[in-house]
């Protein structure tokens, strides 16, 4: 497989407030594979949404480097996009405005605009909602939307920093399940930060297990199972149950 990025040596330290420094990432070495999907998970503080921010070029290292495509990557470009756990949609835009807002940017036609996010409505199930605002939307569509406006802008790699950990149990399993069929048809290289672990399990090619303080990569885990995936399945359960056990004694070792 072509590797797509490269993390080499990466750390990054904040100087907190009283004076002393706090070593977010240490020597963080990965090899991202095209259109592999990799879900980052650890506990919190161990630097998972920082390497996320590094590799969208938000966030700069103290040393080591990204390279994306053989070329070092320290900066925001439109063949990397991302999608927060917060939504970020403007409340004064519709979907449609709201989805199309990069191409905009872009300076591309409005009729261009608003076929190419019509597209990206129609994938994500809300073509009827196309006039409607964020408020008036449930927590589940406004996610939708912004997946839908990431999509749009057509990156080759999308970032995903918890995009599913405000929603309901329900709500969460639907958009695993639409972000699985989104990701196969589009091709994109995918790299996802989350908590819980049923959900690095079910995604996922290959998870990435971070320890904190400070905040590196324990282990890799490739998943070696066919989609979609049964969670009853005994392979399923048990790879969930060695990764919570992994986490577990990250964080008695860490206590």
């Amino acid at each position: 497989m072509k590797k797509c990025i490269e993390i080499k040596g990466v750390e990054k330290v904040f100087n907190t407030e009283e004076g002393t420094e706090f070593v977010a990432l240490k020597k963080v070495d990965l090899d991202i594979f095209e259109n592999e999907f990799v879900s980052i998970i650890g506990p919190s503080g161990c630097g998972k949404s920082t390497m996320l921010r590094i590799l969208a070029g938000l966030e700069s290292s103290n040393k080591g480097e990204v390279v994306y495509r053989g070329i070092e990557h320290n900066r925001p470009i439109r063949e990397i996009g991302m999608v927060f756990q917060n939504y970020s949609l403007l409340p004064w835009r519709t979907v449609i405005d709201n989805i199309g807002l990069g191409l905009e940017f872009s300076k591309r036609k409005k009729s261009e605009r608003i076929e190419i996010s019509r597209k990206y409505l129609g994938m994500i199930g809300m073509s009827k909602f196309e006039n409607s605002y964020p408020h008036e939307l449930s927590g589940g569509m406004q996610q939708r939307v912004a997946i839908a406006r990431a999509l749009a802008n057509d990156p080759d790699v999308l970032l995903m920093d918890e995009p599913f950990g405000a929603l309901d149990a329900y709500t969460r399993i639907v958009l695993q399940r639409e972000l699985l069929k989104i990701w196969q048809n589009n091709k994109k290289t995918v790299v996802f930060v989350t908590h819980s672990v049923d959900e690095a399990v079910y995604l996922s090619d290959k998870i990435v297990i971070m320890s904190s303080n400070p905040g590196k990569i324990s282990e890799i885990v490739d998943v070696n199972m066919d989609r979609p995936r049964d969670r009853t399945d005994s392979r399923y359960v048990e790879l969930s149950a060695y990764i919570l056990n992994k986490l577990e004694l990250l964080d008695s070792v860490n206590r």
